[in-house]
């Protein structure tokens, strides 16, 4: 399984880059439209993004019967949440992927203040304790749309391979320890910043 979530990771790097790195910016940008209308829904319910978001999947990843396996579903949330957060921005230069900016990391980076840190921990909150991949990616859009708005990148094959992750119950908490750690590791780090 450990190699199956590396592959749906590396597999929507490659995605992203194929996007951001295109000659045909408005066929790009068409793209991303399809694929934002996509979030929340289930993988393969809409045909005109398979080139996307199925074209290419690892067999690993793929599934047989006529269930997302969380390959899938991961693949599909990932990228359906990029495309939203990559609207109005500039493919080649503002690219909303960033390696490093791991989901509690750039959630932190929105935080000023008191008030800023419980509206935004509430709706992380929400989105940890999701259990199913149609409530992740629910709480994952406002949380995506915050983060647009403030223009703070978020690395989207490693939410990737955390989304695989989370769809299993027993590895779940593992996942949440560390969004949380990464979260409120950046906390300190701002505290001493402010501190020298």
């Amino acid at each position: 399984m450990a190699d199956q979530a590396k592959q749906a990771r590396a597999f929507v790097k490659y995605k992203i880059s194929r996007l951001s790195g295109t000659q045909n910016e408005p066929a790009a940008r068409a793209l991303l439209a399809k694929l934002r209308r996509g979030i929340g829904k289930a993988p393969g319910s809409m045909p005109e993004i398979w080139n996307v978001t199925l074209d290419g999947m690892p067999e690993a990843l793929s599934g047989k019967g006529g269930d997302p396996t969380p390959g899938e579903w991961a693949v599909h949330t990932a990228l359906t949440l990029y495309a939203l957060h990559q609207q109005g921005k500039d493919l080649k230069h503002q690219c909303m992927s960033k390696d490093g900016y791991f989901l509690g990391i750039s959630l932190r980076k929105l935080i000023s203040n008191d008030d800023d840190e419980q509206r935004v921990k509430r709706r992380f909150d929400a989105a940890a304790t999701s259990t199913s991949p149609e409530e992740i990616a629910h709480h994952l859009r406002g949380l995506v749309q915050i983060l647009k708005a403030e223009d703070i990148p978020l690395d989207y094959p490693a939410l990737t391979e955390d989304l695989y992750w989370f769809q299993l119950p027993d590895v779940r908490d593992a996942v949440r320890l560390r969004w949380g750690r990464d979260f409120y590791r950046m906390s300190k780090e701002d505290n001493s910043e402010k501190l020298d």
